[in-house]
């Protein structure tokens, strides 16, 4: 059964006339009806948008290399000129965070307009049900095809939606993996045969999912799998934006002629036609009330602005309206919430941009040895401490290691240390420090070593000690 969110949201809408079930109520399977209209071309515009970058982007080549690649066996997680390391975890976290504001703020905005324009599972769903139009025809051709005994027709056609379906799984299996494997190699594999691998085994498992969700449970992961159907009701207020159907104006609903004077019959503008329904991808009736299987898409709002056309009504009987609009209160200038949830995305992208842009490609940790200090052949204190480099750019790096001290520390590194590091490479570099003059400083000299560049000597790194000597 369809649910209708509770709480503040729009009221069910009574129906005149004999009530009709929608194949949300009765289970039945959705044939979804074509249709036309500005916000099916919206929405063709960013999911079109969005599946050129998932499947363009990888293919993308930048210094030698695959642009983007997540590659998990070298660790090394590259984002066209930048590099990023499992030491950036806390990027990716702030990114899913600033990512979960933003759809908070667009959800109290304009309520579940990401799953209609942007979900993949939505976009992946629209995409199937056209490979289901083009092999097997319209809504009332695809009812006559499922009733129908089967046939070489029947067989014919079913084999070519099917075929349709596993080879846009297949494109999506590839796209995906390839961004963590070479996309080109794992390409030229897939089409020489070579499926018994590890790659090709998430390539089919990618695909599978998709055929599965895409083609078989569609608006069944939206209603009863994701999560965000479920909590959407809390972030939902009186001015969110949502689909919303206008009973002042559309009841009592009925059918009627297009010159007759249907408001001397007690009618409405809504005529009945059922249009609504048809092109649901969930299969529920708008007219019923906002409900959880609502995605947002604006299937039925196109298909109602059509039959207003038609009848020579104004469009808007079905909208993109809030509560307090039909009630014909007035917007408020200032919502709190959505300005909060703007603000606090503003912010977050900021301060990630700047992490991003003024973190250390070159990563230094020092460790002081187990033993305090030692005399050498000189009678001078040394101090032993180990260095872990790491390169963090994309190239081979050259360093140099200098100390920086108070001036009367006195203290000196036992020899040059020049290093080159490979991209990626972590060493392990021993250095040895020596007091040679005297110091004004009892049991421990504060001190820290600076890895630069030796080039032009510009400092990369810094790691903080001390240099621990005997009492006097």
């Amino acid at each position: 059964m369809s649910e209708t969110i509770p709480v503040h949201l729009l009221p069910a809408t009574p129906t005149a006339g004999k009530a009709r079930k929608t194949p949300a109520q009765t289970g039945e399977p959705i044939h979804t009806r074509s249709f036309t209209g500005r916000f099916r071309n919206w929405r063709l515009a960013v999911a079109g948008s969005l599946a050129v970058l998932f499947f363009g982007t990888s293919w993308l080549n930048m210094e030698g290399r695959q642009a983007v690649l997540w590659d998990l066996g070298e660790r090394k997680f590259h984002v066209f000129n930048a590099t990023f390391w499992p030491q950036d975890l806390t990027l990716l976290s702030a990114l899913l965070i600033i990512s979960a504001f933003a759809l908070f703020a667009v959800t109290v905005y304009a309520g579940r307009i990401w799953c209609g324009y942007a979900c993949p599972q939505s976009t992946w769903t629209w995409a199937f049900m056209w490979a289901e139009k083009v092999t097997e025809g319209d809504r009332l051709q695809r009812i006559k095809l499922d009733k129908a005994p089967w046939s070489f027709n029947k067989l014919a056609k079913r084999t070519a939606k099917h075929g349709l379906w596993l080879a846009m799984s297949l494109a999506t299996g590839i796209a995906f993996i390839g961004y963590f494997v070479p996309v080109r190699e794992l390409t030229a594999d897939i089409l020489t045969g070579q499926w018994f691998t590890a790659s090709a085994f998430w390539v089919f498992f990618i695909g599978l999912f998709t055929y599965g969700n895409a083609g078989w449970l569609r608006e069944k992961v939206c209603v009863h799998m994701c999560p965000y159907a479920r909590f959407q009701a809390v972030m939902y207020d009186k001015d969110t934006l949502a689909v919303s159907y206008n009973p002042t104006r559309g009841e009592n609903r009925g059918s009627r002629k297009k010159e007759e004077d249907y408001q001397a019959k007690g009618l409405g503008d809504c005529v009945d036609c059922y249009l609504c329904v048809q092109v649901c991808p969930t299969g529920i009736d708008i007219r019923d009330g906002l409900q959880i299987d609502c995605i947002g898409c604006a299937a039925c709002i196109d298909a109602c602005d059509s039959v207003m056309d038609k009848m020579d009504y104004p469009r808007g009987l079905i909208s993109y309206a809030s509560e307090r609009t039909l009630a014909g209160e007035a917007a408020p200038r200032f919502r709190p919430r959505l300005l909060g949830y703007v603000t606090a995305v503003i912010l977050m992208c900021g301060a990630l941009a700047f992490t991003v842009y003024d973190r250390e490609l070159t990563a230094v940790n020092v460790i002081k040895d187990r033993t305090l200090y030692r005399k050498n052949s000189e009678g001078h204190i040394v101090n032993v401490y180990r260095l872990k480099l790491m390169n963090k750019t994309h190239e081979a790096a050259h360093y140099h290691i200098a100390l920086r001290q108070p001036d009367d520390g006195g203290l000196q590194l036992q020899r040059q240390y020049r290093i080159t590091l490979a991209s990626g490479e972590i060493v392990d570099l021993p250095v040895s420090v020596v007091q040679q003059n005297g110091s004004l400083y009892q049991g421990a000299i504060p001190f820290t070593f600076v890895v630069q560049n030796n080039a032009d000597g510009k400092a990369l790194a810094e790691g903080s000690s001390t240099f621990v000597f005997p009492t006097r």
